[in-house]
Protein backbone atom coordinates (compact mmCIF):
# COMPACT_ATOMS: atom_id res chain seq x y z
CA UNK A 1 0.00 0.00 0.00
CA UNK A 2 1.81 3.77 -0.73
CA UNK A 3 0.29 6.38 1.41
CA UNK A 4 -0.47 9.51 0.06
CA UNK A 5 1.11 12.28 1.91
CA UNK A 6 0.81 14.67 -0.74
CA UNK A 7 -1.41 17.21 1.57
CA UNK A 8 0.45 20.16 -0.45
CA UNK A 9 -1.07 19.02 -3.89
CA UNK A 10 -3.59 21.32 -5.29
CA UNK A 11 -7.40 19.81 -4.49
CA UNK A 12 -7.80 20.96 -8.42
CA UNK A 13 -5.45 18.81 -9.11
CA UNK A 14 -6.80 15.71 -6.97
CA UNK A 15 -10.37 16.76 -8.68
CA UNK A 16 -9.10 16.40 -12.20
CA UNK A 17 -7.39 12.92 -11.81
CA UNK A 18 -10.59 11.30 -10.10
CA UNK A 19 -12.91 13.01 -13.04
CA UNK A 20 -10.20 11.84 -15.62
CA UNK A 21 -10.25 8.18 -14.03
CA UNK A 22 -13.75 8.07 -14.13
CA UNK A 23 -14.08 9.15 -18.08
CA UNK A 24 -11.32 6.58 -18.59
CA UNK A 25 -13.70 3.73 -16.93
CA UNK A 26 -17.05 4.38 -19.17
CA UNK A 27 -19.06 4.94 -16.06
CA UNK A 28 -22.40 6.53 -15.19
CA UNK A 29 -21.93 8.67 -12.17
CA UNK A 30 -22.42 11.85 -10.98
CA UNK A 31 -18.86 12.97 -9.59
CA UNK A 32 -18.44 15.22 -6.75
CA UNK A 33 -17.11 18.42 -7.75
CA UNK A 34 -14.94 21.12 -5.45
CA UNK A 35 -16.62 24.77 -4.98
CA UNK A 36 -14.75 27.59 -3.83
CA UNK A 37 -16.13 27.30 -0.36
CA UNK A 38 -15.46 23.48 -0.09
CA UNK A 39 -11.61 24.18 -1.27
CA UNK A 40 -11.08 26.74 1.68
CA UNK A 41 -12.73 23.64 3.61
CA UNK A 42 -10.03 21.94 6.58
CA UNK A 43 -9.63 18.45 5.40
CA UNK A 44 -8.62 15.66 7.81
CA UNK A 45 -11.81 16.70 9.83
CA UNK A 46 -11.81 14.66 13.43
CA UNK A 47 -14.61 13.61 14.96
CA UNK A 48 -16.34 15.17 18.18
CA UNK A 49 -14.42 15.00 21.86
CA UNK A 50 -18.27 14.34 22.96
CA UNK A 51 -20.88 11.70 21.75
CA UNK A 52 -23.53 14.57 21.30
CA UNK A 53 -22.87 18.07 20.77
CA UNK A 54 -25.95 19.02 20.77
CA UNK A 55 -27.10 17.74 24.52
CA UNK A 56 -27.54 21.16 25.57
CA UNK A 57 -29.87 22.66 22.17
CA UNK A 58 -33.67 22.91 22.82
CA UNK A 59 -35.85 20.17 21.96
CA UNK A 60 -37.59 20.77 18.50
CA UNK A 61 -41.32 22.24 19.05
CA UNK A 62 -43.91 20.81 17.36
CA UNK A 63 -44.48 18.36 14.38
CA UNK A 64 -43.82 19.35 11.05
CA UNK A 65 -46.89 19.16 8.65
CA UNK A 66 -47.00 16.22 5.97
CA UNK A 67 -45.05 16.24 3.27
CA UNK A 68 -44.70 14.21 -0.28
CA UNK A 69 -41.16 15.23 -0.94
CA UNK A 70 -38.07 15.09 0.95
CA UNK A 71 -37.87 17.50 4.41
CA UNK A 72 -35.79 20.40 4.06
CA UNK A 73 -32.82 20.05 5.96
CA UNK A 74 -31.77 23.67 6.79
CA UNK A 75 -35.22 24.55 8.36
CA UNK A 76 -35.60 24.30 12.40
CA UNK A 77 -38.92 23.22 13.94
CA UNK A 78 -40.11 27.52 14.08
CA UNK A 79 -40.16 27.53 10.03
CA UNK A 80 -36.89 29.62 10.06
CA UNK A 81 -34.16 28.45 7.49
CA UNK A 82 -30.29 28.32 9.23
CA UNK A 83 -28.33 31.03 7.84
CA UNK A 84 -24.66 30.25 9.24
CA UNK A 85 -22.81 26.93 10.41
CA UNK A 86 -22.92 27.84 13.52
CA UNK A 87 -26.74 27.17 13.52
CA UNK A 88 -26.02 23.66 12.97
CA UNK A 89 -25.29 21.97 15.82
CA UNK A 90 -28.89 22.45 17.30
CA UNK A 91 -30.71 22.14 14.11
CA UNK A 92 -28.56 18.79 13.88
CA UNK A 93 -30.14 18.29 17.29
CA UNK A 94 -33.66 19.06 16.50
CA UNK A 95 -33.12 16.27 13.62
CA UNK A 96 -31.65 13.81 16.04
CA UNK A 97 -34.75 14.20 18.47
CA UNK A 98 -37.12 13.87 15.32
CA UNK A 99 -35.14 10.63 13.90
CA UNK A 100 -35.90 9.06 17.59
CA UNK A 101 -39.23 10.33 18.34
CA UNK A 102 -40.60 8.86 14.79
CA UNK A 103 -37.76 5.84 13.71
CA UNK A 104 -35.26 4.50 15.87
CA UNK A 105 -36.50 5.11 19.44
CA UNK A 106 -34.66 6.94 21.93
CA UNK A 107 -30.42 6.48 22.80
CA UNK A 108 -30.01 7.39 26.37
CA UNK A 109 -27.52 9.32 27.34
CA UNK A 110 -24.07 7.69 28.66
CA UNK A 111 -24.64 5.60 31.48
CA UNK A 112 -24.46 6.47 35.55
CA UNK A 113 -21.31 3.89 35.17
CA UNK A 114 -19.49 2.39 31.67
CA UNK A 115 -16.37 0.04 33.37
CA UNK A 116 -14.01 -2.24 31.08
CA UNK A 117 -10.49 -3.00 29.68
CA UNK A 118 -8.64 -2.79 26.80
CA UNK A 119 -6.15 -5.55 26.00
CA UNK A 120 -4.73 -6.55 22.10
CA UNK A 121 -7.43 -8.67 21.90
CA UNK A 122 -10.33 -7.72 23.69
CA UNK A 123 -12.87 -5.08 25.19
CA UNK A 124 -14.91 -5.87 27.68
CA UNK A 125 -17.26 -3.42 28.89
CA UNK A 126 -19.78 -3.26 32.21
CA UNK A 127 -22.73 -0.69 32.43
CA UNK A 128 -24.85 -0.19 35.37
CA UNK A 129 -27.78 2.43 34.83
CA UNK A 130 -31.21 2.57 36.79
CA UNK A 131 -30.09 -0.10 39.20
CA UNK A 132 -29.58 -2.16 36.52
CA UNK A 133 -25.94 -4.11 35.25
CA UNK A 134 -25.43 -5.73 31.86
CA UNK A 135 -22.12 -6.72 30.39
CA UNK A 136 -20.78 -7.35 26.83
CA UNK A 137 -17.50 -7.78 24.83
CA UNK A 138 -16.02 -7.54 21.44
CA UNK A 139 -12.97 -8.91 20.16
CA UNK A 140 -9.98 -7.08 18.96
CA UNK A 141 -7.37 -7.68 15.73
CA UNK A 142 -4.65 -5.23 15.50
CA UNK A 143 -3.23 -3.88 12.33
CA UNK A 144 -0.31 -5.21 10.16
CA UNK A 145 1.58 -2.07 10.15
CA UNK A 146 2.11 1.18 11.56
CA UNK A 147 2.26 1.37 15.87
CA UNK A 148 0.04 1.69 18.93
CA UNK A 149 -1.55 3.19 19.31
CA UNK A 150 -4.01 2.57 16.57
CA UNK A 151 -6.91 4.06 15.33
CA UNK A 152 -9.59 1.44 14.97
CA UNK A 153 -12.91 0.16 12.68
CA UNK A 154 -15.27 -1.41 14.85
CA UNK A 155 -17.21 -4.52 12.29
CA UNK A 156 -20.90 -4.73 13.35
CA UNK A 157 -21.36 -8.34 13.00
CA UNK A 158 -17.97 -8.96 12.14
CA UNK A 159 -19.80 -8.42 8.24
CA UNK A 160 -18.68 -5.02 6.32
CA UNK A 161 -16.11 -3.55 4.82
CA UNK A 162 -12.85 -5.78 3.57
CA UNK A 163 -11.05 -6.26 7.05
CA UNK A 164 -7.49 -7.12 5.38
CA UNK A 165 -7.36 -3.98 3.66
CA UNK A 166 -8.17 -2.03 7.07
CA UNK A 167 -5.94 -3.75 8.99
CA UNK A 168 -3.33 -3.18 5.93
CA UNK A 169 -3.90 0.52 6.14
CA UNK A 170 -2.88 0.69 10.03
CA UNK A 171 -6.27 0.51 11.64
CA UNK A 172 -7.49 -2.40 13.81
CA UNK A 173 -10.33 -3.88 13.63
CA UNK A 174 -12.58 -4.23 16.57
CA UNK A 175 -15.42 -7.77 15.74
CA UNK A 176 -18.39 -6.23 17.53
CA UNK A 177 -21.43 -8.72 18.10
CA UNK A 178 -24.64 -6.61 18.08
CA UNK A 179 -26.74 -9.19 19.03
CA UNK A 180 -25.51 -9.29 22.57
CA UNK A 181 -26.85 -6.17 22.97
CA UNK A 182 -29.78 -6.28 20.73
CA UNK A 183 -31.27 -9.70 20.23
CA UNK A 184 -32.82 -10.40 16.91
CA UNK A 185 -35.73 -13.03 16.61
CA UNK A 186 -37.74 -11.33 19.58
CA UNK A 187 -40.70 -9.39 20.11
CA UNK A 188 -41.38 -5.98 20.28
CA UNK A 189 -42.79 -6.52 23.76
CA UNK A 190 -40.12 -8.99 25.44
CA UNK A 191 -36.51 -7.73 23.54
CA UNK A 192 -33.11 -9.12 24.62
CA UNK A 193 -29.84 -8.25 25.03
CA UNK A 194 -27.55 -5.87 27.50
CA UNK A 195 -29.36 -2.82 25.96
CA UNK A 196 -32.82 -4.33 27.05
CA UNK A 197 -31.59 -5.80 30.57
CA UNK A 198 -30.57 -2.39 31.97
CA UNK A 199 -33.84 -0.20 30.02
CA UNK A 200 -36.42 -2.80 29.93
CA UNK A 201 -37.82 -5.36 27.70
CA UNK A 202 -40.58 -3.96 26.50
CA UNK A 203 -39.00 -0.74 25.57
CA UNK A 204 -39.83 1.21 22.60
CA UNK A 205 -36.08 1.51 21.18
CA UNK A 206 -35.21 -0.42 18.24
CA UNK A 207 -32.00 -2.64 18.28
CA UNK A 208 -30.52 -0.71 15.62
CA UNK A 209 -30.39 2.20 18.08
CA UNK A 210 -29.69 -0.33 20.79
CA UNK A 211 -26.75 -1.69 18.78
CA UNK A 212 -25.55 1.97 18.07
CA UNK A 213 -25.81 2.16 21.99
CA UNK A 214 -23.31 -0.35 22.21
CA UNK A 215 -20.98 0.93 20.29
CA UNK A 216 -20.49 4.13 22.12
CA UNK A 217 -19.92 2.65 25.18
CA UNK A 218 -16.97 0.53 23.95
CA UNK A 219 -15.62 3.75 22.94
CA UNK A 220 -16.22 5.54 26.58
CA UNK A 221 -13.88 2.54 27.72
CA UNK A 222 -11.28 2.80 24.29
CA UNK A 223 -11.32 6.99 26.10
CA UNK A 224 -10.84 5.40 29.83
CA UNK A 225 -8.27 3.40 28.83
CA UNK A 226 -5.69 5.91 28.20
CA UNK A 227 -5.13 5.40 24.35
CA UNK A 228 -1.69 3.40 25.03
CA UNK A 229 -3.60 0.73 22.50
CA UNK A 230 -6.50 2.20 20.30
CA UNK A 231 -7.11 5.54 20.12
CA UNK A 232 -10.63 7.09 20.51
CA UNK A 233 -10.25 10.02 18.59
CA UNK A 234 -9.79 7.91 15.33
CA UNK A 235 -12.31 5.58 15.09
CA UNK A 236 -14.61 4.03 12.24
CA UNK A 237 -17.24 1.74 11.91
CA UNK A 238 -19.00 -0.51 9.24
CA UNK A 239 -21.19 -3.25 8.55
CA UNK A 240 -23.24 -4.73 5.08
CA UNK A 241 -27.01 -5.69 4.99
CA UNK A 242 -28.69 -5.44 8.48
CA UNK A 243 -25.22 -4.94 9.77
CA UNK A 244 -25.06 -1.98 7.21
CA UNK A 245 -28.24 -0.78 8.68
CA UNK A 246 -26.83 -1.01 12.61
CA UNK A 247 -23.23 0.69 10.99
CA UNK A 248 -24.94 3.46 9.23
CA UNK A 249 -26.87 4.43 13.06
CA UNK A 250 -23.65 4.24 15.12
CA UNK A 251 -22.34 6.89 13.07
CA UNK A 252 -25.52 8.78 12.68
CA UNK A 253 -25.55 8.93 16.61
CA UNK A 254 -22.23 9.08 18.08
CA UNK A 255 -20.32 12.05 16.82
CA UNK A 256 -17.17 10.79 18.24
CA UNK A 257 -16.92 8.23 15.01
CA UNK A 258 -14.93 9.97 12.56
CA UNK A 259 -15.95 7.88 9.31
CA UNK A 260 -18.87 5.67 8.91
CA UNK A 261 -18.80 3.05 6.08
CA UNK A 262 -22.32 1.12 5.48
CA UNK A 263 -22.91 -1.21 3.19
CA UNK A 264 -25.83 -2.68 1.47
CA UNK A 265 -27.94 -1.30 4.18
CA UNK A 266 -31.69 -1.29 2.10
CA UNK A 267 -34.90 -0.16 4.15
CA UNK A 268 -33.83 1.30 7.12
CA UNK A 269 -30.72 2.13 6.55
CA UNK A 270 -29.14 4.67 4.13
CA UNK A 271 -32.30 4.45 1.19
CA UNK A 272 -35.00 7.73 1.76
CA UNK A 273 -37.97 6.07 3.26
CA UNK A 274 -40.36 8.60 0.91
CA UNK A 275 -38.72 7.03 -2.16
CA UNK A 276 -38.30 3.25 -0.82
CA UNK A 277 -42.21 3.57 -0.45
CA UNK A 278 -42.28 4.34 -4.06
CA UNK A 279 -38.87 2.36 -5.59
CA UNK A 280 -40.24 -0.83 -7.56
CA UNK A 281 -38.58 -4.09 -5.44
CA UNK A 282 -37.50 -2.22 -3.10
CA UNK A 283 -38.11 -3.67 0.88
CA UNK A 284 -41.42 -1.90 1.44
CA UNK A 285 -41.77 -0.16 4.83
CA UNK A 286 -43.95 -2.32 7.10
CA UNK A 287 -41.56 -5.82 6.20
CA UNK A 288 -38.55 -3.53 7.48
CA UNK A 289 -40.78 -2.81 10.58
CA UNK A 290 -42.03 -6.60 10.85
CA UNK A 291 -38.94 -8.52 9.62
CA UNK A 292 -37.16 -7.70 13.14
CA UNK A 293 -37.22 -5.15 15.78
CA UNK A 294 -34.77 -2.69 13.81
CA UNK A 295 -36.59 0.07 13.96
CA UNK A 296 -38.23 1.99 17.35
CA UNK A 297 -42.31 1.17 18.02
CA UNK A 298 -43.24 4.34 16.99
CA UNK A 299 -42.58 3.89 13.35
CA UNK A 300 -45.60 1.51 12.93
CA UNK A 301 -47.69 5.17 12.63
CA UNK A 302 -45.67 5.87 9.32
CA UNK A 303 -45.07 2.53 7.29
CA UNK A 304 -48.06 3.35 5.09
CA UNK A 305 -47.24 7.39 5.92
CA UNK A 306 -44.04 7.89 5.04
CA UNK A 307 -44.84 11.63 4.08
CA UNK A 308 -45.77 11.72 7.71
CA UNK A 309 -42.51 11.63 8.83
CA UNK A 310 -40.91 15.11 9.89
CA UNK A 311 -37.24 13.94 8.65
CA UNK A 312 -36.03 11.02 5.89
CA UNK A 313 -32.81 9.67 5.85
CA UNK A 314 -31.28 12.37 3.81
CA UNK A 315 -31.12 14.18 7.04
CA UNK A 316 -29.17 11.25 8.82
CA UNK A 317 -26.52 12.02 5.88
CA UNK A 318 -26.29 15.11 6.88
CA UNK A 319 -26.03 14.32 10.49
CA UNK A 320 -22.65 12.54 9.74
CA UNK A 321 -21.24 15.58 8.47
CA UNK A 322 -18.65 17.13 8.41
CA UNK A 323 -17.43 14.10 9.37
CA UNK A 324 -16.51 11.32 7.02
CA UNK A 325 -19.08 9.25 5.39
CA UNK A 326 -18.29 6.37 2.45
CA UNK A 327 -21.72 4.39 1.70
CA UNK A 328 -21.47 1.62 -0.30
CA UNK A 329 -24.34 0.21 -1.87
CA UNK A 330 -25.49 -3.09 -4.54
CA UNK A 331 -27.83 -1.51 -7.48
CA UNK A 332 -28.13 -5.58 -9.09
CA UNK A 333 -30.39 -6.42 -5.99
CA UNK A 334 -33.59 -4.15 -6.09
CA UNK A 335 -34.54 -5.30 -2.72
CA UNK A 336 -31.59 -3.39 -1.42
CA UNK A 337 -33.40 -0.16 -2.74
CA UNK A 338 -30.39 1.18 -3.92
CA UNK A 339 -32.09 4.23 -6.56
CA UNK A 340 -33.64 5.44 -3.14
CA UNK A 341 -30.00 5.18 -1.44
CA UNK A 342 -28.28 7.18 -3.99
CA UNK A 343 -31.67 9.95 -3.60
CA UNK A 344 -30.67 9.94 0.73
CA UNK A 345 -26.81 10.66 -0.41
CA UNK A 346 -27.46 13.30 -2.27
CA UNK A 347 -30.19 15.03 -0.26
CA UNK A 348 -27.01 14.82 2.73
CA UNK A 349 -24.56 15.69 0.28
CA UNK A 350 -26.01 19.25 0.28
CA UNK A 351 -25.86 19.46 4.11
CA UNK A 352 -21.80 18.78 3.76
CA UNK A 353 -21.60 21.02 1.21
CA UNK A 354 -22.99 24.18 2.32
CA UNK A 355 -21.13 23.08 5.68
CA UNK A 356 -17.83 23.56 3.79
CA UNK A 357 -16.99 19.52 3.70
CA UNK A 358 -18.12 18.17 0.89
CA UNK A 359 -14.96 16.36 0.04
CA UNK A 360 -16.13 14.19 2.98
CA UNK A 361 -18.83 12.25 2.01
CA UNK A 362 -18.11 9.34 -0.75
CA UNK A 363 -20.57 7.22 -2.79
CA UNK A 364 -20.07 4.50 -4.52
CA UNK A 365 -22.75 1.85 -6.41
CA UNK A 366 -21.16 1.74 -9.94
CA UNK A 367 -19.95 -2.14 -8.83
CA UNK A 368 -19.87 -5.34 -11.38
CA UNK A 369 -20.56 -8.06 -8.69
CA UNK A 370 -24.08 -7.98 -7.57
CA UNK A 371 -23.32 -10.71 -5.02
CA UNK A 372 -24.89 -9.11 -1.95
CA UNK A 373 -21.95 -8.12 0.77
CA UNK A 374 -19.29 -9.22 -1.64
CA UNK A 375 -16.03 -7.82 -1.37
CA UNK A 376 -15.39 -5.95 -4.31
CA UNK A 377 -12.38 -4.40 -6.14
CA UNK A 378 -13.89 -1.34 -6.96
CA UNK A 379 -14.01 -0.46 -3.28
CA UNK A 380 -10.97 -1.12 -2.18
CA UNK A 381 -8.99 1.96 -3.28
CA UNK A 382 -11.56 4.56 -1.67
CA UNK A 383 -11.48 2.34 1.13
CA UNK A 384 -7.84 3.06 1.92
CA UNK A 385 -8.23 6.59 0.95
CA UNK A 386 -11.08 7.42 3.79
CA UNK A 387 -8.67 5.14 6.60
CA UNK A 388 -5.98 7.76 5.52
CA UNK A 389 -8.03 10.30 5.58
CA UNK A 390 -10.33 10.46 8.12
CA UNK A 391 -8.39 7.81 10.75
CA UNK A 392 -4.65 8.22 10.29
CA UNK A 393 -4.81 11.81 9.14
CA UNK A 394 -2.27 11.21 6.05
CA UNK A 395 -4.57 11.47 3.04
CA UNK A 396 -6.79 14.13 1.32
CA UNK A 397 -8.40 12.79 -1.35
CA UNK A 398 -11.51 14.72 -2.24
CA UNK A 399 -14.84 12.16 -2.14
CA UNK A 400 -16.86 10.94 -4.91
CA UNK A 401 -19.93 10.13 -6.61
CA UNK A 402 -20.01 6.90 -8.89
CA UNK A 403 -23.73 6.00 -9.28
CA UNK A 404 -24.50 3.39 -11.58
CA UNK A 405 -27.17 3.80 -14.30
CA UNK A 406 -29.08 1.10 -13.02
CA UNK A 407 -30.05 2.92 -9.89
CA UNK A 408 -29.69 6.41 -10.22
CA UNK A 409 -31.61 8.32 -8.25
CA UNK A 410 -32.97 11.88 -9.47
CA UNK A 411 -32.66 14.34 -6.10
CA UNK A 412 -34.69 17.31 -7.97
CA UNK A 413 -37.95 15.11 -8.14
CA UNK A 414 -37.74 14.93 -4.28
CA UNK A 415 -36.93 18.58 -3.06
CA UNK A 416 -38.76 21.84 -3.07
CA UNK A 417 -36.08 23.15 -1.22
CA UNK A 418 -32.43 24.90 -1.89
CA UNK A 419 -28.87 24.42 -0.39
CA UNK A 420 -28.28 27.92 1.40
CA UNK A 421 -24.76 29.77 1.16
CA UNK A 422 -24.20 30.08 5.18
CA UNK A 423 -21.82 32.09 6.44
CA UNK A 424 -18.74 31.66 8.79
CA UNK A 425 -19.56 33.19 11.44
CA UNK A 426 -18.05 32.51 14.80
CA UNK A 427 -19.01 29.23 16.48
CA UNK A 428 -21.24 30.53 19.69
CA UNK A 429 -19.54 29.92 23.13
CA UNK A 430 -22.67 29.70 24.84
CA UNK A 431 -25.37 27.24 24.69
CA UNK A 432 -28.23 28.68 23.09
CA UNK A 433 -31.35 30.35 25.28
CA UNK A 434 -33.41 27.36 25.96
CA UNK A 435 -36.67 26.82 26.06
CA UNK A 436 -38.66 26.62 30.10
CA UNK A 437 -38.18 22.96 31.30
CA UNK A 438 -41.38 21.21 31.17
CA UNK A 439 -40.68 19.73 34.64
CA UNK A 440 -37.69 21.28 36.23
CA UNK A 441 -36.13 20.26 39.19
CA UNK A 442 -38.18 21.71 42.13
CA UNK A 443 -36.10 25.05 43.29
CA UNK A 444 -33.41 24.93 40.51
CA UNK A 445 -31.64 28.33 41.79
CA UNK A 446 -31.02 30.80 39.10
CA UNK A 447 -28.91 33.33 41.47
CA UNK A 448 -26.48 30.67 43.64
CA UNK A 449 -24.39 32.75 46.27
CA UNK A 450 -20.73 34.00 44.92
CA UNK A 451 -17.60 32.57 45.57
CA UNK A 452 -14.37 34.41 46.41
CA UNK A 453 -13.98 37.64 43.74
CA UNK A 454 -16.70 36.06 41.34
CA UNK A 455 -20.34 35.21 40.72
CA UNK A 456 -22.12 32.09 39.55
CA UNK A 457 -25.30 32.13 38.58
CA UNK A 458 -27.74 29.33 37.10
CA UNK A 459 -30.21 28.64 34.47
CA UNK A 460 -32.43 26.01 33.90
CA UNK A 461 -32.41 24.10 30.54
CA UNK A 462 -34.12 21.61 28.65
CA UNK A 463 -35.74 18.51 30.72
CA UNK A 464 -36.48 15.78 28.46
CA UNK A 465 -36.59 12.03 29.20
CA UNK A 466 -34.95 10.74 32.47
CA UNK A 467 -31.93 14.06 32.08
CA UNK A 468 -31.81 17.73 32.24
CA UNK A 469 -29.49 20.79 31.37
CA UNK A 470 -28.05 23.69 33.78
CA UNK A 471 -26.31 26.82 32.04
CA UNK A 472 -24.22 28.49 33.92
CA UNK A 473 -22.94 32.17 33.60
CA UNK A 474 -19.84 33.81 35.11
CA UNK A 475 -19.33 37.31 35.96
CA UNK A 476 -16.46 39.27 37.81
CA UNK A 477 -14.05 37.49 36.50
CA UNK A 478 -12.46 36.54 32.92
CA UNK A 479 -10.35 33.82 34.44
CA UNK A 480 -12.39 31.36 36.76
CA UNK A 481 -13.09 27.94 38.42
CA UNK A 482 -17.04 26.97 39.73
CA UNK A 483 -17.51 24.01 41.08
CA UNK A 484 -20.75 22.74 41.09
CA UNK A 485 -22.39 19.44 43.02
CA UNK A 486 -25.46 17.46 42.26
CA UNK A 487 -27.41 15.42 44.70
CA UNK A 488 -27.05 11.48 44.23
CA UNK A 489 -27.94 9.22 42.11
CA UNK A 490 -28.28 12.47 39.94
CA UNK A 491 -24.82 12.24 37.85
CA UNK A 492 -23.25 14.89 35.75
CA UNK A 493 -22.84 13.14 32.21
CA UNK A 494 -22.13 15.73 29.82
CA UNK A 495 -20.34 19.42 29.74
CA UNK A 496 -19.54 21.76 27.32
CA UNK A 497 -17.37 25.23 26.95
CA UNK A 498 -15.15 24.64 29.63
CA UNK A 499 -12.17 22.53 31.11
CA UNK A 500 -14.36 20.10 32.99
CA UNK A 501 -13.11 17.71 35.63
CA UNK A 502 -16.05 15.01 37.29
CA UNK A 503 -15.38 13.74 40.49
CA UNK A 504 -17.85 11.92 43.27
CA UNK A 505 -19.21 9.45 40.68
CA UNK A 506 -20.30 12.48 38.90
CA UNK A 507 -21.65 14.27 41.73
CA UNK A 508 -19.54 16.72 41.48
CA UNK A 509 -18.03 18.74 38.57
CA UNK A 510 -15.29 21.31 38.51
CA UNK A 511 -15.14 23.66 35.21
CA UNK A 512 -12.16 26.12 34.72
CA UNK A 513 -12.30 28.73 32.06
CA UNK A 514 -11.14 27.68 28.91
CA UNK A 515 -10.76 31.10 27.33
CA UNK A 516 -13.96 30.42 24.93
CA UNK A 517 -16.03 32.85 27.21
CA UNK A 518 -18.15 33.13 30.42
CA UNK A 519 -20.83 30.54 30.47
CA UNK A 520 -20.67 26.95 30.49
CA UNK A 521 -23.24 24.12 30.88
CA UNK A 522 -23.68 20.68 31.87
CA UNK A 523 -26.65 17.76 31.64
CA UNK A 524 -27.25 15.96 34.72
CA UNK A 525 -29.21 12.19 34.63
CA UNK A 526 -31.58 12.32 37.12
CA UNK A 527 -31.79 8.54 37.95
CA UNK A 528 -34.75 8.23 39.48
CA UNK A 529 -34.23 11.76 41.28
CA UNK A 530 -36.23 14.23 39.96
CA UNK A 531 -36.59 16.85 42.74
CA UNK A 532 -33.07 17.35 43.63
CA UNK A 533 -31.31 20.40 42.34
CA UNK A 534 -27.63 21.44 41.45
CA UNK A 535 -26.10 23.53 43.85
CA UNK A 536 -22.85 25.74 42.95
CA UNK A 537 -20.19 25.25 45.53
CA UNK A 538 -17.68 27.93 44.71
CA UNK A 539 -16.79 30.60 42.08
CA UNK A 540 -12.40 31.62 42.44
CA UNK A 541 -11.20 34.24 40.18
CA UNK A 542 -7.90 33.38 38.47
Amino acid sequence: MTTNSGRSTLRATVVGLAVAALASAGAVSTVARTTSAEAAAPVNVLAAAVEDEGADCPLPSGTPASNSRLPDPFRKSNGTRITSKADWRCLRAETKEYAERTIYGQKPAKPATVTGTVSNSNITVNVSDQGRSAGFSASVQLPTTGSAPYPAVFVVGGFGADTATIRAAGAAVINYDPLAVGREGTPRNNKQGAFYSIYGASNSTGILMAWAWGVSRLIDVIEQSGGSILRADATGVTGCSRYGKGAFAVGVFDQRIALTMPIESGTAGVPALRSVAQEGGAQPLSSAYGEQPWLGDAFSSYTGNPNGLPVDMHQMVGMVAPRGLFIMENPHVDWLGATSGSVAALGGAEVYKALGAGDNITYWSDVADGTHCASRSEWRTPLQQNIQKFLLKTGNTAGTFRISSRKAGNLSQWRDWQTPTLTDGPTPTTPPTTRPPTTPPTGTPTTPPAGGSCTASMSPGTVWGDRYNTAVTVSGASGWSVVVAVTSPQQITTTWSGSASLSGNGTVLTMRSNGSGNTFGFTTMMNGNSSARPQIRSCTAG
